[in-house]
């Protein structure tokens, strides 16, 4: 009798960001956790920002994680579904991932119906109160016609450009919890739950923040933050019954 019974929930691992240290020992701690769950991994959601960046021309895709990319490939290989909800740093993925390795992959709000259980999945960048400045530029990245404007620049510019910015915004205070990061999130659950027109929800899962958070909203629903894999290393699990947060150690 199979034993897979359990749904993984994980996101901002940040693959490839130039201010990890050891890009190698990074992803090769997220392989080990990915090895470590497949006996009883029944689903695995990606919420966002799993990689730091990803462009894929229609002939050429970035180089570099070949590691994480085998150990998705593996577990959808021995029947695991994934779904990788986009983030706001993993945008651009067409169709390459889904072919090559048998993930689905869902921009936006996903809701979704575990062991009957609602859950609300999105990676956090999309609802909640957002600056307007915020808004133009996920508009922005969303365009077909930027995109295609953008894949025409070698990537010999883009890539080092990408990188850059990324590394910038940390510098800025981009990644750095804070007591009030995940404000918007719980206020956005709490409305949703309030709304009587809206299907009832039990579980609201969201990354994007960085910090590590479990709150009820209300109507008999959950949060959680997610957390992320730079300095938490935590997900989420549900095994049909219950919610928990955990912190993975080698």
């Amino acid at each position: 009798m199979s034993t897979r019974n359990k749904t993984y929930f994980i996101s901002d691992l940040h693959l490839g960001a130039s201010y990890i240290s050891d890009p190698r020992q990074h992803e090769m701690r997220v392989v080990s956790f990915l090895h470590s769950i497949a006996p009883d991994c029944r689903r695995l959601y990606l919420l966002g920002d799993v990689l730091d960046y990803w462009w894929e021309y229609r002939n050429v895709v970035p180089r570099g994680f070949t590691r994480f990319f085998g150990a998705l490939a593996a577990l959808a290989d021995s029947g695991v579904e994934i779904t990788w909800l986009k983030g706001n740093h993993d945008i651009w993925i067409f169709d390459y991932l889904p072919s090559e390795i048998g993930l689905k992959v869902h921009d936006g709000i996903l809701v979704t119906e575990l062991d009957g259980h609602r859950f609300l999945l999105e990676h956090g960048d999309g609802v909640g109160r957002l600056p307007w400045s915020f808004r133009r530029l996920r508009s922005l990245f969303r365009s077909r016609t930027a995109q295609r404007l953008f894949a025409a620049i070698h990537p010999r510019w883009t890539v080092g450009f990408a990188h850059s910015w990324s590394s910038h915004s940390r510098k800025q205070g981009g990644y750095v919890a804070s007591d009030r990061a995940g404000d918007s999130l719980i206020e956005f659950a709490e409305e949703y739950s309030r709304n009587p027109s809206n299907p009832k929800v039990d579980y609201f899962i969201f990354g994007h923040c960085h910090i590590l958070l479990r709150k009820p909203v209300g109507n008999g629903a959950e949060m959680v933050i997610l957390g992320d894999w730079i300095s938490r290393f935590s997900y989420a699990v549900w095994d049909g019954n219950s919610l928990s947060t955990r912190i993975y150690e080698e």
